[in-house]
């Protein structure tokens, strides 16, 4: 057997369980599974229906549609304890909303990417719909993806840069020479700060967090309308966001 066949298989069956997961709580039909994997449909059907045999899918015996099953739940809850840090972050994120009267939020790192976790709107009526709970980003789009790169080490920075290519996917302002400059500026200020690269009129604005070894692990931000993150304001916000950053790392820190 290929030696490549092995890690194949499971970058495919890994992609599959993230797409089952992204089409929660309706579930995906076999089609568009494979289209959104971009895998052939007798291939995805085959992994689909091998991991729905160990438990890890379900599908609906009406509709054909696959959902997570209950070998996900139990392993989700096993690492419930390490990873899951809503709880904690619940009153942090009502704080940013509340002070700041913008949408807060909360994203963890998943490997090369950023995944919402929380979301609560503040009390201004305009707001911008770019981040939701659930939706990804990888590192380096969006103010989360942004400052979690800038706060990591040199080599590692330079390795993710070297092996992706965002420019293609989201544009100039994402090459590599333009993300470097960014982190190079998150750096100086600790913040990161979105101008609009996503959509147009939609800013953000983000601080790290920081797990029990010092790793930037979330990422909690602020986004809202052009209008409210004018420059003079960023200072503001980015000191807001600096704040609960450092009181949600700290009550992440086991007791001494």
């Amino acid at each position: 057997m290929p030696s490549n066949v092995a890690p194949n298989v499971i970058a495919r069956t890994a992609a599959l369980l993230r797409a089952v997961g992204a089409a929660e709580p309706d579930g995906g039909s076999t089609t568009e599974l494979a289209r959104a994997t971009m895998l052939a449909r007798p291939t995805a059907h085959r992994l689909l229906t091998s991991l729905a045999d160990e438990g890890f899918l379900d599908r609906d015996a009406a509709t054909g549609r696959w959902t997570l099953g209950p070998e996900m739940y139990l392993l989700g809850s096993a690492a419930a304890g390490r990873y899951d840090i809503t709880d904690q972050a619940r009153r942090v994120v009502h704080t940013l909303a509340a002070v700041s009267g913008e949408s807060a939020f909360l994203s963890a790192r998943r490997g090369d990417e950023t995944v919402c976790l929380l979301r609560e709107d503040g009390s201004f009526p305009l707001r911008s719909h770019v981040l939701y709970e659930g939706i990804r980003f990888p590192l380096g789009v969006a103010s989360a993806g942004m400052v979690i790169l800038a706060h990591l080490p040199d080599r590692e920075v330079v390795d993710y840069l070297k092996r992706t290519d965002l420019q293609s996917d989201w544009g100039p302002e994402h090459s590599s020479e333009a993300l470097r400059r960014r982190v190079d500026a998150t750096r100086v200020t600790g913040y990161a700060v979105n101008p609009a690269l996503l959509v147009e009129g939609s800013w953000g604005i983000g601080a790290a967090v920081f797990d029990r070894t010092g790793k930037p692990a979330w990422a909690l931000s602020l986004t809202g309308v052009e209008t409210r993150f004018r420059p003079e304001r960023h200072h503001e916000l980015g000191t807001l966001l600096l704040e609960q950053a450092h009181i949600l790392s700290g009550l992440l820190r086991p007791e001494r």
